[in-house]
Order: structure tokens, then C-alpha cells, then sequence
């Protein structure tokens, strides 16, 4: 009997790295997965690759009128929705003075926008059958200094807060639905792969940070597999670090 039997869940950004290992996590353990991303090849690959627990549905996390497609879809064709995982992400390598109007609004577009959007419309569909877990990917960057990603670790922040905001709101509701965030450090993913290259040489980042202890994305979906089943039942408005020390690591500034 898989941690998951019996429960259906969404997955933003689900084509490749972090999305796509919870992608295959979930489904292992029962779940049906409605794999969402705007990369179609990838995304049907994955969801094929899963067999028929898995569904693909290209979707902008920054359209309100996609939520609410991705949504109906999902009631439509499983006839539920316990899981959300807003796993969708963008990165633009610039410090403050170097980010542009348009950098920062496609980032928060995608991260601010994208969470906040799914976890409105998630709630009243995960409320019908009483209750359900959503999971926000955060970073580490939305509680350490990271100058080079301005636009990014903003946004994280503000997923970091509008979390606990969610998760007390629903405590409020009293309808059964959850809402965690996980934050991870450097993951051996597409995204990390293409911040290290853009500052590999670059005087002002330690070299610390360019050759990081780095995680994997199975790291990260064993974590968000824990927080969308029943295990976590009593878990609530918490973030989890998975960075293996770097959030507390002396040295982040060069003297």
C-alpha cells in the first residue's frame, strides 16, 4: 500500500529537476499527478514515463484563467484534489542595481504570482472532499544574503511569508487543508546549473558558493512526499531547510 493511494495532486514546474523527481515520488506512492509546465515535450515525457497515474497539462503558473483551467481539468478527470506543489521557477542572475523592470516582474510573476494564484484556487477544490497539503517551494535564498539573485530571493521571501498566511488562514477555516514551505539550498539541478555558470567568474562570489556541497532533487521530493501525506497531518505553516549546513555557515560575506 503506497503513502499516497487514493489521492490526486498538481505539480508546477513538474518537466524537469525538482518537479519532475516529486513528480515520480508522488505517483510511486499511489498518487494520480496532473504534471503542469509550459515545456510540453519534457512534461509528456514525464507523465507518460509514469504510466496512467500521470497527466500532462501545459500551464502558466502566471495566468489566473490556466489555474482555474488546470483546476477543472483536474476535477474533471480524477474527480478530486488533495496535493498542490507550487514547484514552477524562474531565476535572473543580477543584483539589485542591475535588475530591470523586467526582470523583476517575470520572476514574480512566476514565483509570487504562480503560488498565490494556485493556492487560491486549490483551496476551495481541496475543501470539497475534505481537506488537503500544499507544498511551497521556497529557497534559502529567502532567509540568507544572496546579492547575484535579487529578483529570486525576493520572491522566495514572499512565498517564505504568504505560506504562513495560508496555513493560519486555513487553521482558521478549520478545513483540514495544510500549507508548508521547503526551502532548499544548491540542488544538482538545470536552474543551479545555470546560476553557477553565470558567476563562475565573478571576484565578488566565495568560492564556497560556486562549488557548493550540493543535494539532489530526489533530496527535496522525499521531503515534499512527507509533507503532502497523511504523515504530516499535525505539520502546519512550517518551512523546512534542506541545505546541509549552508543557512548557518560562517563565511557567506568575503572579509
Amino acid at each position: 500500500m503506497g503513502r499516497m493511494d487514493g489521492k490526486v495532486s498538481i505539480v508546477t514546474g513538474g518537466a524537469m529537476g525538482i518537479g519532475e523527481a516529486i513528480v515520480r515520488f508522488l505517483a510511486r506512492e499511489g498518487s494520480n499527478v496532473v504534471v503542469s509546465d509550459i515545456n510540453e515535450a519534457k512534461g509528456r515525457a514525464v507523465a507518460e514515463s509514469t504510466g496512467k497515474k500521470a497527466l500532462f497539462v501545459r500551464h502558466d503558473v502566471s495566468d489566473e484563467n490556466q489555474w482555474i483551467g488546470i483546476i477543472e481539468k483536474t476535477l474533471s478527470v480524477f474527480g478530486r484534489l488533495d496535493v498542490l506543489v507550487n514547484n514552477a521557477g524562474i531565476v535572473q542572475v543580477s543584483d539589485v542595481e542591475q535588475t530591470t523592470m523586467a526582470d523583476w516582474r517575470a520572476v514574480h510573476a512566476v514565483h509570487m504570482d504562480g503560488t498565490f494564484l494556485g493556492c487560491k484556487h486549490a483551496i476551495p477544490a481541496m475543501r470539497q472532499t475534505g481537506g488537503g497539503s500544499i507544498v511551497n517551494m521556497s529557497s534559502t535564498a529567502a532567509i540568507g544574503g544572496y546579492p547575484k539573485v535579487f529578483a529570486y530571493s525576493a520572491s522566495k521571501g514572499a512565498i517564505r511569508a504568504m505560506t504562513k498566511s495560508i496555513a493560519v488562514h486555513c487553521a482558521q477555516m478549520r478545513n483540514h487543508i495544510r500549507c508548508n514551505s521547503v526551502h532548499p539550498g544548491t540542488i544538482e539541478t538545470p536552474l543551479v546549473r545555470q546560476f553557477l555558470e553565470a558567476v563562475a567568474d565573478d571576484p565578488t562570489v566565495p568560492d564556497h558558493q560556486k562549488d557548493p556541497m550540493r543535494g539532489t532533487p530526489e533530496d527535496v521530493a522525499n521531503m515534499v512526499l512527507f509533507l503532502a501525506s497523511d504523515e504530516s497531518r499535525h505539520v502546519n505553516g512550517a518551512e523546512f531547510l534542506i541545505d546541509n549546513t549552508t543557512t548557518i555557515t560562517e563565511g557567506i560575506v568575503p572579509k
